[in-house]
């Protein structure tokens, strides 16, 4: 069973995308630099505002989940894992860790990137305040 959220953003001149454990998208428009694991600002969506089916699946003990963020032709994938304990009930904020750590802003954990494993040539694209930034979560609950 596979459902997919589409998130709309954009970047900020203070992405430094350097945390080494987690990434971050969030509803909110203003960013200093202490946010380093934040890469996109002014999104859609947080993660209460995620579909029923999508929270229900990513709450499931395999589940995969794929974040894409894409950004003028830059293209980065990041592979983590749902969990029973999400409860994605944030208004503003999606974090994914690579932590198994969870909070009502986690997203997903055990993530293969944090903000610091991204292509720099992405983060550059994050940083001008007029980039728009598409993510795309994919969850994939084996039954």
């Amino acid at each position: 069973m596979k459902a997919s959220e589409t998130i709309f953003a954009r970047g900020h001149e203070n992405v430094t995308s350097r945390n080494k454990t987690t990434l971050e998208i969030t509803k909110e428009n203003h960013l200093t630099k202490r946010g380093d694991c934040i890469v996109a600002i002014g999104a859609n969506k947080g993660a209460i505002d995620l579909s029923p089916g999508f929270k229900k699946l990513a709450q499931k003990e395999k589940a995969k989940i794929v974040i894409t963020i894409e950004a003028e032709g830059q293209v980065e994938v990041v592979t983590a894992y749902g969990s029973p304990q999400l409860s994605l009930t944030h208004p503003t904020d999606l974090v994914v860790r690579k932590s198994d750590y969870t909070c009502n802003r986690t997203l997903a954990v055990r993530a293969d990137k944090a903000a610091k494993d991204l292509s720099r040539r992405l983060v550059e694209k994050l940083q001008n305040p007029r980039q728009k930034v598409k993510v795309t979560l994919t969850v994939d609950a084996a039954i």
